[in-house]
């Protein structure tokens, strides 16, 4: 990348992804600008902080300093069409022109690359560790998929540390853009099958990552996996989970709204680590995230303190309301396996009480593959209101819509299927003690309205 780049335009500027990377050149002092579809509240932000940014696909609405192919960058999402007019412009005017995991890849080239990839847990645990990192001695960058309830952001920047925190993406094979120093693998369960076609072309892709880890780094891998890693020569392998290898916790304690327990390492023992956001999975998003830290010299007492007070992610387990009498939650979980395992984490806290979920199914692809999975996690509840599917960047597909899950669901689940719009009425209607709120799509664009329905309820 030309290091001398004064302009940078962002096609596809609201997502959470490019906005750190807008952030980022917006704090080197280039001049910033981009296209996205729609406002949002993110937009609306990177705009107040600098970055120039418009609604339609029109080239006359790019400015002036960001046509000097010279001294301009242009990086693209690869949800952009390639029929998008200004992405036209840009390649047929012979400009530089890179996806963002190309530019995150050169971050990994001119710094020390902590990496975070896997089907799920990626967006907490890459925080988790960044945490650990920021408010240690150490320091770090940061470039994370999700808004952090510590920093309001999803970018943070040192102005001293060679370590940059990345969430490797898997979608479209970013990830193979990257040359980690040292990286976590959560969880290989195949997802994406609209890029990939099989399970298999899934796993080989995260083999392929694996080989990508620069010599004298580790690959901190989740026991039990499918995946082959292929390491290079000088990459250390160690295994991680909730209750065996070379990282693990011991002497768990779950109550009182609190969970307790010691990190178990190669270096010994962290007795009493408090979890700041206390959900089961956690337990597995933190060993990894302490893993990492540790082997990256943050000490042992800056590990607990950052465990302690680490607040979570925007979407991620974010509870909205949690007292005795309701319970408002809304989790990001877009896959059968992230959704188990966040009912799971949800029945052990509130073990007793009446559980509902709203679910709005992200892409027609992934609700035609895993439809039935889908329906095997959703049956852990009491309840299930689905609603439409949230198309993101596809077309419907013929047949596929949210009954398919629905005509799945297990003998004995409450089911309704519902329009996004009717969350309101299912909120005031509030046939539950705790409600969930799950998906990658717009959903959680009520979640506010929905807190303040329940809130007198608490």
């Amino acid at each position: 990348m030309n290091l001398e780049v004064k302009n940078v335009y962002f096609v596809g500027a609201g997502g959470i992804g490019m906005s750190a990377l807008i952030r980022y050149y917006l704090n080197k002092g280039c001049n910033v600008g981009g296209y996205d579809k729609t406002p949002s509240p993110l937009t609306s932000r990177l705009i107040e902080e600098g970055a120039r940014i418009h609604y339609e696909d029109d080239v006359s609405l790019v400015p002036e300093c960001f046509k000097d192919k010279a001294s301009t960058l242009v990086v693209f999402t690869p949800a952009i069409p390639e029929n998008h007019s200004e992405l036209v412009y840009f390649r047929s005017n012979g400009f530089e022109i890179q996806k963002r995991a190309q530019v995150l890849g050169t971050l990994t080239r001119e710094h020390l690359g902590l990496c975070v990839a896997g089907t799920h847990g990626k967006t907490t645990t890459s925080s988790m560790a960044a945490h650990l990192l920021h408010q240690s001695h150490v320091g770090c960058n940061a470039f994370l998929g999700g808004i952090t309830k510590n920093y309001g952001t999803n970018y943070i920047l040192s102005d001293h540390s060679d370590y940059v925190v990345i969430e490797a993406d898997e979608f479209d094979r970013s990830f193979h853009w990257l040359s980690p120093y040292m990286t976590v693998i959560t969880a290989t369960d195949p997802d994406h099958l609209d890029i990939y076609g099989t399970k298999e072309a899934y796993l080989e892709s995260f083999r392929k990552y694996s080989s990508l880890i620069k010599p004298g780094g580790a690959l901190i891998i989740h026991t039990g996996l499918e995946m082959k890693a292929d390491v290079q020569d000088g990459v250390t392998v160690y295994e991680y989970s909730r209750d065996r290898g070379d990282f693990h916790a011991g002497n768990i304690r779950i109550g009182n709204g609190d969970i307790v327990f010691d990190f178990v390492s190669p270096k010994g023992v962290i007795h009493d680590v408090r979890l700041g956001v206390p959900v089961s999975i956690n337990i597995d998003n933190g060993i990894a995230a302490m893993a990492l830290a540790q082997l990256n010299g943050v000490t042992d007492d800056e590990i607990r303190e950052g465990m302690k007070t680490f607040s979570g992610v925007d979407r991620r387990f974010d509870f909205r309301i949690k007292t005795d009498r309701m319970v408002l939650l809304s989790d990001y979980a877009h896959h059968p396996n992230e959704i188990a395992q966040s009912v799971r984490s949800i029945r052990e806290l509130y073990s007793g009480r009446k559980i509902a979920a709203v679910f709005q199914p992200h892409l027609y692809t992934r609700t035609r593959d895993f439809h039935k999975e889908f329906a095997d996690s959703l049956s852990l509840l009491d309840k299930v209101y689905l609603c439409d599917i949230y198309p993101a960047r596809e077309l419907p597909i013929p047949g596929v819509t949210s009954k398919l899950i629905y005509d799945n669901l297990r003998e004995g689940v409450e089911k309704e299927l519902i329009h996004k719009e009717d969350v309101l009425s299912v909120a005031e209607a509030h046939d539950f003690d705790v409600l969930l709120i799950l998906g990658a799509g717009d959903i959680d664009n009520y979640v506010p309205q929905i807190t303040d329905i329940l809130s007198q309820y608490k």
